[in-house]
């Protein structure tokens, strides 16, 4: 489908490629359009939803400025998924053990790995690179107030948590296509430590927006300006945790299939994975400029490019392959996107509105994850009709296991 609302109140036009879309979260695109160094018109995604400071499923173009709120805390977080050479015959008929194969080789929540399980080639330069951010920033190290000692635990235990999942809405799952193929899709992001990325210059950025007397219409929309004092150093951290977030979700994948060969037959991955962030920023040029952009809950989506958009647990998922469109900024959404939050689903949804919704697949049932439940996401196939324009779609899943934190 193509734009179906164009808001023009603010300094640059708002593309909205929904009628789907909460007062609150409207009022937040509002805000960003305000801002004076945004690039042409803000892109809105089907999944639209409100976040912090900016929208989930918004794509924002800057120039000469990065917001880091809106780029977020789970910085580089994404997905990654790869076809097997396994049918949905050659599964075991029970996939429970299956679901704790994976659990048991894949920390989930807060957990970390003994002693880092990924080879040395892919931790040294990041240890290399990570240490020259340190010494600018010693609080990442723990160094200074009770922000800096969360950031010193996430400094300290980042090399264990390569190879991890996470909690909330980051799972590992064995789908299966529409020809009863067998995938194994997962969705992960930089962790610990790119938490502390995110939250130690979010307040850098408003520690600059109070000295210099900005006149923001939210505090979550402090930027650090190019040419500024904290500007290249946060350039430099976060592409640091975007690649950690590839290096995770390769290592979770590595771990997961080792983990699958000792419960299904043997098999071979058929095709390199694909990997694709959906939370952080980039050098792009659009409408004639180089610009930052900053997808928040947003994938890239040039022509040709291979993405995953994920539904819910219970819900279809897609690869997708990208039209390149070019109001979109080259994007798509990232997945469902909630339609309630997380306590709202907690009130509203019980044990067995889970089990019912999530009936045919092996997963958690229990209280602990009911605020995942697909109800409380919106329909993904609507969100997949608004998008015909921005993409194709390649294959389409149905989760046979879901692992969640």
């Amino acid at each position: 489908m193509p734009i179906k609302t164009t808001i023009t109140s603010g300094k640059v036009p708002i593309q909205v490629y929904t009628d789907d879309i909460e007062p609150a979260a409207r009022q937040q695109l509002l805000n960003v359009s305000q801002l004076p160094f945004i690039h042409h018109h803000v892109a809105v995604m089907p999944d639209v939803h409100f976040g912090k400071g900016a929208t989930v499923g918004s794509v924002i173009p800057t120039k000469g400025a990065i917001i880091p709120a809106a780029v977020g805390v789970d910085i580089g977080c994404g997905m990654n998924a790869v076809k097997l050479s396994l049918t949905a015959e050659q599964l075991p008929d029970n996939l429970s053990g299956v679901r704790s194969a994976i659990e048991a080789a894949v920390p989930a929540g807060f957990g970390a790995h003994e002693t880092h399980t990924a080879e040395d080639s892919v931790i040294k330069p990041l240890d290399t690179a990570l240490e020259r951010i340190v010494a600018k920033h010693s609080k990442l190290a723990g160094g200074g107030k009770s922000r800096g000692k969360s950031g010193g635990k996430a400094y300290k235990n980042w090399m264990r948590q390569l190879g991890t999942l996470g909690g909330g809405n980051h799972f590992i799952e064995l789908c299966l296509d529409e020809s009863d193929n067998v995938w194994v899709m997962l969705h992960s992001g930089s962790r610990g430590i790119g938490n502390a990325i995110g939250r130690y210059f979010i307040e850098l950025a408003k520690q600059d927006m109070q000295r210099l007397q900005a006149n923001l219409p939210d505090c979550d929309l402090a930027y650090l300006s190019e040419g500024g004092g904290h500007f290249e150093d946060y350039i430099e951290a976060v592409q640091w945790a975007q690649d950690y977030a590839v290096f995770n979700r390769k290592e979770i994948m590595r771990l997961t299939t080792e983990a699958l060969k000792k419960h299904l037959p043997p098999f071979t991955l058929e095709r390199e994975a694909i990997n694709c962030h959906h939370n952080y920023v980039a050098v792009e040029h659009h409408y004639g400029e180089r610009v930052y952009i900053t997808r928040k809950g947003a994938i890239k989506a040039a022509a040709g490019d291979l993405g995953i958009i994920p539904g819910s647990m219970g819900a279809r998922s897609y690869i997708v392959r990208g039209k390149g469109n070019a109001t979109a900024f080259n994007s798509c959404a990232h997945g469902a996107g909630r339609k309630m939050s997380r306590t709202q689903a907690k009130q509203q949804f019980s044990e067995q509105d889970l089990a019912t919704q999530t009936a045919g697949v092996e997963c958690r049932k229990d209280l602990g994850v009911v605020d995942e439940i697909p109800g409380a996401y919106k329909d993904i196939d609507a969100v997949m009709a608004n998008q015909a324009d921005l993409v194709e779609v390649v294959h389409t899943l149905k989760q046979v296991v879901c692992v969640k934190g």
